[in-house]
């Protein structure tokens, strides 16, 4: 199977979300990754966001964000917390109307690919990756850091066996021997880890232009219609990373995002401790929803495309950003 025919099954289903949101909400469903810790999760256990929305937010674990768009364009979902932007290029390319309200948090050295420690394979010998078999979840942050990372190393994807796996799935692949690399985040990343050994640092990564982040995204239609729903939702999720932003808060924190997510509070501190939730000032300056974000997207379709995983990218992605809702909850 072809890499862009994989492409194609992974997103299949992302039909245009034609659904009527226009009536009047009593409930939304949200969905979020389990093993990826995140200040909201405190407000999610608490109640605070059915609290502050007045409607009842059910919370809905995926594995990848390809799944979430599926969910999303079939109406299913609502909103995602932490989509990655890849996944959300994908979909948008494809056709899918979906737009981005926020920037979910950034993680350069929580998303990366591990070489199975046996093979000792590094930086000075990633040449060596020829014929090997890797494990990359399709159209997410890991399979656009994996594309970069063989450009970078010179080394040919079509030499490679892509096998497209969830990171769970990868990471006990890579454990039982059954595929040479890993690439994927989170607590699947550590698994991983505990069996090779990354090829770049985030810092490294970063300095090749491969950055990594996530988005909270939905439906441009459902945004569009429920503005005010939308941005009580975005001031909550704020208020929350706030709190976190103070560390006098972990104490109290740290125990309840860690049972959310299927953790324990040692790996928990450690996972979060990789991660920047960026402040709503930020996230509407310059280099992120201001325009960065913006020109991160046309690049990483561009590079999908070159890599023949989709067939064409959008000509701008500034139509597939809606800082309203982030805005108003700034106020």
């Amino acid at each position: 199977m072809t890499l862009k025919s994989k492409m194609l099954s992974a997103v299949a289903g992302m039909a245009i979300f034609a659904g009527g949101a226009a009536q009047a909400m009593d409930e939304i469903t949200v969905g979020y990754f389990l093993e990826w810790p995140m200040p909201f999760q405190y407000a999610k256990v608490m109640g605070t966001y059915d609290e502050a929305m007045g409607v009842k937010v059910n919370w809905r674990a995926f594995d990848t964000g390809t799944a979430m768009s599926a969910a999303m364009a079939s109406g299913d979902v609502h909103l995602s917390v932490s989509q990655g932007v890849p996944p959300f290029v994908v979909a948008t390319s494809a056709g899918q109307d979906l737009a981005i309200i926020d920037v979910a948090v950034s993680y350069s050295d929580n998303d990366n690919c591990v070489v199975r420690a046996d093979l000792e394979i590094d930086k000075t010998s990633a040449g060596e990756l020829a014929g090997k078999k890797v494990a990359v979840p399709l159209g997410t942050a890991a399979h656009y850091g994996f594309l970069k990372q063989m450009s970078h190393f010179g080394v040919d994807v079509g030499s490679l066996e892509v096998v497209n796996m969830a990171p769970p799935e990868g990471a006990a692949a890579i454990a039982q021997g059954a595929v040479d690399m890993f690439c994927g985040w989170g607590g699947a990343l550590r698994r991983a880890k505990e069996h090779g050994n990354v090829l770049l640092t985030g810092a490294e990564k970063e300095d090749l232009g491969i950055l990594v982040f996530d988005v909270t995204s939905g439906p441009a239609s459902f945004i569009a219609e429920n503005p005010d729903l939308v941005a009580k939702f975005l001031k909550v999720t704020a208020e929350a990373n706030a709190k976190w932003a103070d560390s006098a808060n972990h104490a109290e924190m740290l125990p309840v995002i860690a049972k959310d997510s299927g953790m324990d509070n040692d790996a928990t501190a450690s996972t979060m401790a990789t991660f920047v939730f960026p402040t709503v000032a930020d996230q509407l300056s310059a280099k992120w929803l201001g325009g960065g974000a913006q020109e991160f997207m046309k690049g990483v379709a561009d590079v999908f495309v070159s890599a023949g995983a989709i067939d064409k990218a959008l000509d701008t992605y500034a139509n597939n950003v809606n800082t309203g809702p982030l805005v108003a909850a700034s106020q």
